[in-house]
């Protein structure tokens, strides 16, 4: 194996594996969402059926204590990940997504020969 084949194939996988990564914390955004969702739900539901909102009242509900504390943290991962830069993108527009990685194809172009990167794009 030439030197070259082997930095494209270790490219190839840390590419491969910063989307792996990329998809996962996405995912996870939106299971976090969701989850918060049902749990507000779930405390709506709780409040309902106890007939008590007040959070401060000594009777209220310790399953809405608990759920609404859980949501409350899921909510702060969420926006602690949206601080960090980490969006979930619905519809990728995907010419503006080529355009944006256009000097990076062109300085691999140069690096592993137009060639590979074509190989790479196409493969399927």
């Amino acid at each position: 194996m030439k030197p070259r084949d082997a930095a494209l194939r270790l490219k190839r996988f840390e590419v491969s594996e910063k989307a792996r990564t990329v998809v996962s914390m996405e995912s996870m955004i939106g299971d976090f969402e969701r989850m918060a969702n049902d749990l507000a739900r779930q405390i709506a539901a709780e409040e309902e059926r106890t007939g008590i909102r007040d959070t401060s009242h000594f009777a209220y509900s310790t399953f809405a204590k608990a759920a609404s504390l859980r949501r409350r943290n899921l909510l702060n991962s969420v926006a602690d990940l949206r601080a960090k830069g980490m969006n979930v993108t619905e519809n990728l527009d995907k010419a503006k997504f080529q355009a944006v990685l256009a000097p990076v194809y062109a300085d691999f172009a140069k690096r592993f020969g137009q060639a590979n990167i074509d190989r790479i794009k196409n493969y399927r």
